[in-house]
């Protein structure tokens, strides 16, 4: 039979995560109804990234990739439960003090949505309705000091029960509202002034396993630092231009829509995207062109302005910075609205983001923008590069295996290696693939859609039995061969051959 006094303390602990867990599912669902970004475990978990050392950030890409942020909004709840446990167990014995732990849990969620750069003093409000929330659980399900255990039949019992279904509850409201506020009203775009013409049939079609030539919204990769997708309302949207400017300018979102506007195949790769990574992907995109709108505020070359860059700021503070010279290069980087032919999804930037070609995305793609400055590095620094990232960072040439997989298993005869190779700004002129050390051998390319997009490629081969290795490099069309020489992603982005290995038999 188990112990009264063992029963009792985990009564107690239980109580303290069921405290927590309707105090937080009660503060997600007043963030949903307010800014879901004020959500006390997001919130935490935002702060979290913003204070982690660049390494264990690279460290956590490379290990989870895209599900970085589950595994840190998980780790943050678990956390949190923990604490919330040792609440309950020092409340049974001090009501005062354990009541006072569950506070403090939720206060500092309050702190960090408070002092984003996005955040305010409403910001906590998600915060005090855990905490109002999460005391009276406590208090209802904690058990007074000297109070004999109740039997398992007890109300007691229903009481914990009753708490965990009004938790699921609350939380699954909180998110129903969440999505509901991130799902976007109907847009429509105007057309390009000069079209581009359908892209070609790309070669997925027949080599199996390969990369489509364009990207698909649903698959194409999301890198950044945000937890909860922020919520924009476009009524209230502006886009200002300023700092050393001649004149400052402020831009709705139907006055964006109303200049000019181009369209762009552009493939565009993440600075954390290791050799063979999967963190590149290639759209066409719709937006005006970020030299258009620089020129309205009296900005059309180097010689109007003392800026040497560009600083970009998202809705919530976030900044990137972009080269001037870059920007006023003739590459055209776009402010873009329309992605493979629609509005901007939520999760790449709606309802407008800064897309720039040659650029990993930390230099150069802005979501959810709304705000351009001009001024100098030496001025002001933005999120990444105060982090140690370069201030520079132009793409690296590039090449992909995507078929066969690695360690596959293969029948000996007539196969295809293929995949894709980038190197914007300057173009893929051809790819080879090395067997086993051997001589490089030229592959087929697939279509070209322009320098700013990626090629397709594939080569037949007669695979022999045995354990074979392969090799893949690309070759620029200004003549740069990819370089062997291996190098991490920090500070500027990694470089050096993809091999796979593959069994024949």
């Amino acid at each position: 039979m188990t112990p009264p006094v063992t029963v009792a303390r985990a009564r107690s602990a239980l109580a303290g995560v069921l405290a927590a867990l309707v105090g937080g599912a009660s503060g997600h669902l007043a963030a949903g109804l307010t800014d879901p970004a004020t959500s006390p475990v997001p919130a935490v978990g935002s702060t979290v990234i913003d204070l982690t050392p660049t390494p264990v950030k690279e460290w956590a890409v490379a290990t989870f990739g895209t599900a970085d942020k589950p595994v840190l909004l998980g780790s943050v709840l678990v956390v949190t439960l923990l604490l919330a446990a040792g609440a309950g167990l020092v409340a049974r014995r001090r009501p005062a003090l354990g009541t006072a732990l569950v506070v403090g849990l939720a206060a500092l969620a309050g702190a960090a949505a408070v002092t984003r750069p996005e955040g305010g003093p409403a910001a906590a409000f998600p915060a005090l309705v855990t905490a109002g929330v999460g005391v009276l659980v406590l208090r209802r399900l904690g058990p007074p000091p000297t109070a004999p255990q109740a039997p398992a039949t007890a109300p007691g019992r229903r009481a914990f029960l009753v708490a965990g279904g009004v938790a699921v509850a609350l939380a699954a409201t909180g998110q129903w509202l969440v999505r509901t506020r991130t799902a976007i009203a109907d847009v429509v775009l105007p057309a390009a002034r000069r079209p581009l013409p359908p892209l070609p049939a790309g070669l997925e079609g027949e080599v199996p396993g390969i990369s489509p030539f364009r990207t698909p919204v649903d698959d194409f990769y999301r890198i950044d630092t945000r937890l909860v997708l922020p919520v924009v309302d476009l009524d209230g949207w502006r886009l200002r231009i300023d700092g050393d400017v001649a004149r400052e300018v402020e831009l709705t979102f139907d006055d964006l829509l109303a200049m000019p506007m181009v369209e762009r195949d552009i493939t565009m790769t993440c600075v954390s995207n290791e050799v063979g990574g999967g963190y590149v992907g290639a759209a066409r995109w719709l937006g005006v062109p970020l030299p258009a709108l620089l020129a309205r505020a009296g900005v059309r070359s180097a010689a109007d302005t003392g800026a040497d860059q560009v600083l970009s700021t998202d809705v919530d503070g976030f900044t990137i910075s972009t080269p001037l010279e870059v920007v006023l290069d003739g590459r055209e980087p776009l402010v873009a609205v329309g992605m493979n032919g629609e509005p901007l999804p939520r999760q790449h930037g709606f309802p407008a983001r800064l897309v720039t070609p040659g650029l990993y995305g930390y230099v150069g793609s802005t979501k959810w923008l709304t705000r351009l400055t001009l001024t100098t590095f030496a001025e002001q620094a933005a999120y990444w590069t105060e982090r140690g990232w370069a201030e520079q960072g132009p793409v690296k040439v590039s090449s992909r295996i995507d078929t066969p997989r690695p360690f596959a298993e293969l029948d000996a005869g007539r196969t295809v290696v293929g995949g894709v190779a980038w190197a914007q700004g300057r173009g893929v002129a051809r790819v080879e693939v090395r067997v086993d050390g051997g001589p490089w051998q030229e592959c087929e390319l697939g279509p070209d859609a322009g320098v700013d997009y990626w090629r397709q490629w594939y080569l037949p081969w007669d695979a022999e039995p045995g354990t074979r290795r392969l090799a893949v490099r690309a070759t620029t069309t200004d003549g740069e061969v990819q370089t062997e020489v291996r190098a991490a992603p920090f500070p500027d982005g990694a470089s050096g051959l993809q091999e796979v290995l593959v069994r024949v038999s």
